[in-house]
Parts: C-alpha cells; sequence; structure tokens
C-alpha cells in the first residue's frame, strides 16, 4: 500500500486540529478546543483513491501540527519526507493572512515542495460570516490552490476537494517512482 505524508500548518486556533479530524473521519477530542501540543498523527486509508487499480490504494498520515511557534525547533523534523503541505488559517483574522506567508515559506519553500502539493485552505469556523469572495492573497500565496471550507454548509464539497488534493500528491509519488524506477533500468 502507497504510504503519504501531508503536513496541516498554520496559526494557532485556525481549526487544524478540526480538519484533521473531520478528513480522517476520527472523532478524537471534536468537542471542545484544545491546542495541539507539538504533532498530532492520524491515520487514514482511502482504497482506490488514485481511480485505477495501480496499487491497493493509500495509507495517509496527516500530521496536524501545532500552530504554536514555541515548536519551531522541531519543524526539520516534523518536515522530512513529507509529501505535501495543507496551510490552514482563518481568513477572518487579519494576523493569520500575514501569518500564512511565514508558514508557507517554512514549510514548502524550505523543503522544498512544489506549489502543486501545498493546499491553502481558509477555514470558516461555525457561526463565521464566510465571505468567499474578497480574500487577496500576496505573491506567492496567489498561485496557490486555495480553496475556503465551511463544515456547517458544505462538508461535502470540503471533503471532495481534499480528496482531488489527495489524489493529486498519489499521483506525484507515483510519477516520482516511475522515474525513479526508469533511472535504474536505463
Amino acid at each position: 500500500m502507497l504510504r503519504a505524508k501531508v503536513l496541516l500548518v498554520g496559526p494557532c486556533e485556525s481549526g487544524k486540529s478540526v480538519l484533521a479530524n473531520f478528513v480522517s473521519e476520527s472523532t478524537e477530542g471534536i468537542c471542545s478546543y484544545s491546542p495541539t501540543q507539538g504533532v498530532r498523527i492520524l491515520e487514514y486509508e482511502r482504497p482506490n483513491l488514485s481511480g485505477n487499480n495501480k496499487g491497493a490504494g493509500c495509507r495517509f498520515e496527516l500530521w496536524d501540527c501545532s500552530g504554536d511557534q514555541k515548536f519551531e525547533t522541531c519543524w526539520p523534523a516534523l518536515m522530512k519526507d513529507s509529501h505535501g503541505v495543507i496551510i490552514i488559517f482563518n481568513p477572518e483574522l487579519p494576523s493569520h493572512l500575514k501569518e500564512i506567508e511565514m508558514w508557507y515559506s517554512c514549510f514548502v519553500q524550505q523543503q522544498p515542495l512544489l506549489d502543486s502539493q501545498c493546499l491553502l485552505v481558509a477555514h470558516h469556523k461555525p457561526g463565521s460570516a464566510g465571505d468567499t469572495e474578497n480574500l487577496s492573497l500576496a505573491y506567492p500565496l496567489n498561485k496557490l490552490k486555495l480553496i475556503h471550507s465551511n463544515l456547517e454548509e458544505d462538508p461535502e464539497d470540503v471533503r471532495m476537494e481534499f480528496i482531488k488534493y489527495f489524489r493529486s500528491i498519489i499521483t506525484m509519488i507515483n510519477e516520482s517512482r516511475d522515474r525513479e524506477e526508469m533511472s535504474i533500468i536505463s
């Protein structure tokens, strides 16, 4: 079975754990807010996610990383061997819009990962206005795939966007593996 490691990063209280639980169909700590200490790893299996018969599916490791910068010394260890990064933020907090530039720089540019391996998620908390139209992001964030998540109003749309992202990660892993095999053969 294919394995993929995806980091969920972003500012404190942006909804990383909520989305990790939702995507992995976990009910752990679903009731109240509790800051993640360091990292929390959820395993999540998707059979036939790639849509072809190549392999028996994929096991995703969702690394729900603390938004507290006191854990910054641990970040290089968290990043090791990751295949993708999901940057989650609350679009209603101006401080989050500034902070996600730092998360992008640290977790995507310094690895280095391709922009296609990164997903930006503007997470709208329950009861928020949820303005999805007027979000302007600075370069280089404006070239990344951005989705809006509102688990109250459109949970299945959110799930489908995550599945599309996971499919792209699987495709990238398979292509990388195929190139490696071809280099060995030739």
